[in-house]
């Protein structure tokens, strides 16, 4: 009988191995962004006062918005590259980058996993929620809908340092979203990812 239980847990943790060392397609990374998608718009259509695209992409006008996100993405490169050499050694920083091997990162992959992230959870988070919910509780979802792709099992430090840095950048998003556009908050979204999932 004991032996018949010793096998089973050898089989279990085989298996969770093998399903945490599973990587992710780009095709379901495609669909997840088209699930926030149709939830941002029907989240739109049923709660909005105005559902109408106007209202969801109000802010500065475009070329701002696009100058503003570029220039906030190149600002989180130069960041990236010169707090690489101070981070990498972390325990956080290597379970990000686990987190993060889980993913098809092959040739463009990474550039459509970032736009798809950036459009489709700045849609549904920043164009959809964040009228209804404030910034502050749209940002504690954003925090709970990535859980599962960052991990978040055991409440330790380097998950609630996690959880308070995605909780930050959202807030981040929100204000950026709020006072420049949603589209700029996607822009920086996108652009912060690329440079997370390539770097």
């Amino acid at each position: 009988m004991s032996g018949d239980n010793s096998k089973n847990k050898q089989w279990r943790a085989r298996t969770i191995v093998k399903r945490e060392a599973a990587t992710v397609p780009l095709s379901q990374q495609l669909i997840v962004c088209a699930v926030f998608c149709a939830l941002a718009v029907a989240v739109i259509l049923q709660f909005h006062r105005q559902p109408d695209v106007a209202a969801v992409v109000r802010g500065l006008p475009l070329i701002y918005q696009t100058l503003i996100g570029v220039t906030f993405g190149a600002l989180y490169w130069v960041a990236s590259l010169l707090g690489a050499r101070f981070i990498a050694r972390r325990k956080s920083a290597q379970h990000i980058a686990q987190s993060y091997s889980r993913l098809d990162l092959s040739g463009w992959n990474p550039l459509w996993i970032a736009l798809a992230a950036g459009f489709g959870e700045e849609l549904f988070f920043r164009g959809a929620l964040q009228p209804l919910m404030g910034i502050w509780l749209t940002s504690i979802l954003f925090v709970l809908a990535h859980i599962r792709a960052y991990r978040f099992k055991t409440l330790d430090k380097r998950v609630l340092l996690q959880a308070f840095s995605i909780f930050s950048i959202s807030i981040f998003f929100g204000f950026v979203a709020h006072y420049a556009g949603l589209i700029t908050a996607m822009i920086v979204h996108a652009a912060m990812d690329v440079v997370s999932l390539y770097f």
